[in-house]
């Protein structure tokens, strides 16, 4: 069943409930915490056993598909005059260190433990390192809308890399199938983006299972091969890897743009925080992901070092003919999940952009009546299926798209490390000789990695970098709209209280029932009362000022949802208070209300929206592009009355028009 419910979103355009913000617009009390019945972020009584089972299946299904094709292309650039052991020895190592230092290290060790209100992400930490600092810093800002905009590449690179590299397995089955992989990709994926609307709450509790199962198997597969060449386990060593590097210069540098491809994934097991909790994450990935994940690179290894031909795909050629229908298939199952798991955190990290002003609002569905946390949001589907058909069709195999792969990774991994260093020092407290201890690593590795695969821009990497820029250029320009414009208003506005008192002597016209009028300002009187009240000629019996809060915390608790504050017997305040994470529900919320004084009776309540139209102002230049931008957004914005779930039947439109 899916029911319908509305995003956020802030600003006069997009809808006049919301204040603009930078991250959230008011400081949450110290004691909110994610309790909310209604954020559904993962049942929270299960165990930490189950829930570890259920992160198996959605924070690395990407992760786990890397070894089918991040040892191949690592070892390719060095394979064109043969492989020697060291060769080979070297890359493996730098394989294991690379998960070990940037997943296991960074992620699961540190990271998980920089958590806002039980919430990770990028988004997350750049609201953190925002309430750090205490200020609106653009610097912060602009981090995190690059975050963002290199996850939202990611998410349409990987389904297309992990499903193109495993179903190009079945041509080692069938030689002939070739010409077919591009053709069976593309259906695989249209059907993967056309059931997203029916939810996948029916087949969700059979992916950490299926997913648990491939990494069996991949551990299994390494350990085999391990066994018939043992000598692979000296790669541990980091000093083959360290070796490797200094012996073959400029060379070494392609191939660490290609070893990346073995942590393409890991901002998951950071983003998913929120819906499994750091325990059961820490535990799959030390019980079984990561032992899996190192013995089949080792056993890739030990593979090549016996047959040096196997490079063509070591990953398939592991195992035997007889076993390669069922790893084939396990294989594209196994991408098919990681794939929908890349597809879940992108409406997931645009819900939360919505919320902090960074987008415009979308009709957001949800696909399960237990679980806030899936949701379908038919704007970003389509695009996403639009861009992933794109690069299988533009590149055809997996070889080439791997090009293309690992600038957004790279790029949002160092986003993340540059994040915390500012949210360690100003939030945690580290100090500058801590943080350069534990900073200085990771920006080099990973500055490493970002350098190497920028090295493949002309290879088809340039589309990555180009998708980023526009997501960057337009979140900031709809960041920067809303500011404008409820600052425009906010110079604009009439004081609500001296308003209010004047109406006592008013000789307007007062009708029965309640009128509730949604705006930005709580302070200021809605132009929708002034349009109502200069046009019509009346004032209602009750008129409730209503202002749609985002807060800087995930989720707000339910008894926490409300804040009433009459002004005289006539006219009141009402601030609903919703997390970045949460989707407003003004309906069920004005229900919550009841507790904190409002009395109203739906059937003679309206609901007055003011829509305003924008227009460009006289600035020339960026500036006026950017205002054009801002009001072209506009126009995709989800109808107020929708987004906010309110009563159809009970909702009232007045217009204004504003210029930028």
């Amino acid at each position: 069943m899916i029911t319908r419910q509305s995003g956020d979103a802030d600003g006069p355009t997009p809808g006049p409930a919301s204040a603009p913000t930078d991250g959230a617009v008011k400081t949450p009390p110290h004691n909110a915490t994610v309790h909310d019945s209604e954020a559904g972020h993962g049942p929270r009584n299960q165990t930490v056993v189950a829930l570890a089972l259920g992160a198996i299946g959605v924070v690395y299904g990407d992760i786990g598909t890397s070894p089918l094709y991040a040892l191949r292309e690592a070892l390719r650039p060095v394979a064109h005059d043969g492989l020697s052991r060291g060769e080979v020895l070297g890359v493996i190592s730098l394989l294991i260190w690379t998960v070990t230092l940037i997943v296991t290290i960074k992620y699961v060790i540190v990271l998980l433990r920089a958590d806002n209100h039980g919430e990770g992400g990028i988004l997350a930490l750049y609201t953190l390192t925002r309430l750090a600092i205490g200020r609106r810093s653009i610097p912060v800002l602009m981090l995190g809308i690059a975050g963002a905009a290199l996850f939202f590449g990611d998410s349409i690179i990987t389904p297309a890399m992990s499903v193109l590299s495993a179903v190009e397995g079945i041509s080692l089955v069938a030689p002939h199938f070739e010409s077919y992989v591009v053709p069976v990709t593309i259906g695989i994926l249209l059907v993967l983006f056309i059931v997203q609307r029916h939810g996948t709450q029916a087949i969700a509790v059979l992916f950490g299972p299926i997913t648990a199962l491939w990494f069996l198997v991949m551990g299994v597969m390494g350990a085999i091969q391990i066994f018939a060449d043992p000598e692979v386990l000296v790669a541990f060593n980091p000093v083959y890897g360290v070796k490797f590097l200094f012996s073959h210069g400029v060379l070494a540098f392609l191939v660490m743009g290609a070893v990346f491809l073995a942590v393409t994934g890991a901002e998951a097991l950071y983003a998913d925080l929120g819906h499994f909790g750091r325990a059961p994450i820490r535990l799959a990935w030390f019980v079984l992901v990561f032992p899996a994940l190192i013995l089949n690179y080792l056993g890739q290894g030990a593979l090549v070092l016996q047959h040096p031909d196997a490079i063509e795909n070591p990953f398939f050629l592991m195992v035997s003919p007889k076993v390669l229908p069922f790893l084939v298939t396990l294989a594209t199952v196994a991408t098919v999940i990681a794939a929908q798991a890349v597809i879940t955190g992108a409406y997931s990290m645009t819900r939360a952009a919505i919320q902090l002003g960074l987008l415009p609002r979308l009709s957001i569905f949800h696909t399960s009546e237990s679980q806030s946390g899936q949701i379908y949001i038919p704007a970003v589907n389509w695009l996403l299926l639009f861009g992933v058909l794109a690069f299988v069709l533009a590149f055809g195999s997996s070889e080439k798209l791997a090009s293309a792969y690992g600038i957004s990774v790279t790029g949002a991994m160092l986003v993340d490390t540059t994040l915390f260093i500012i949210f360690a020092y100003r939030g945690w407290r580290w100090s500058k000789p801590l943080i350069l201890v534990a900073a200085t690593p990771m920006v080099l590795l990973e500055g490493t990695f970002l350098l190497s695969n920028l090295t493949k821009v002309p290879q088809g990497g340039y589309v990555p970098v180009i998708l980023s820029i526009s997501l960057c250029v337009i979140m900031f320009a709809w960041w920067r709209g809303t500011q404008l414009a409820f600052e425009r208003g906010h110079r604009e506005m009439v004081e609500l209280d001296g308003f209010a008192k004047s109406m006592q002597r008013s000789s307007a016209h007062v009708v029965p029932g309640t009128a509730i009028f949604l705006t930005a300002d709580s302070q200021a009187v809605p132009p929708a009362l002034l349009h109502n009240l200069k046009h019509n000629r009346v004032l209602h019996e009750k008129n409730v000022i209503l202002t749609v809060q985002t807060e800087r915390v995930p989720t707000v608790p339910v008894m926490e949802r409300a804040v009433y504050a009459p002004i005289d017997d006539r006219f009141a305040r009402l601030t609903l208070r919703f997390g970045f994470m949460e989707t407003p529900n003004v309906t069920r919320a004005l229900g919550q209300a009841r507790r904190v004084g409002l009395k109203f009776d739906v059937m003679t309540t309206s609901f007055f929206l003011g829509r305003r139209k924008v227009v460009a102002g006289a600035r020339q230049g960026v500036p006026l592009l950017f205002d054009k931008l801002f009001i072209a957004l506009g126009r995709f914005a989800a109808d107020p009355s929708d987004y906010y779930s309110l009563p159809r039947d009970r909702v009232v439109e007045l217009g204004s028009r504003m210029t930028v």
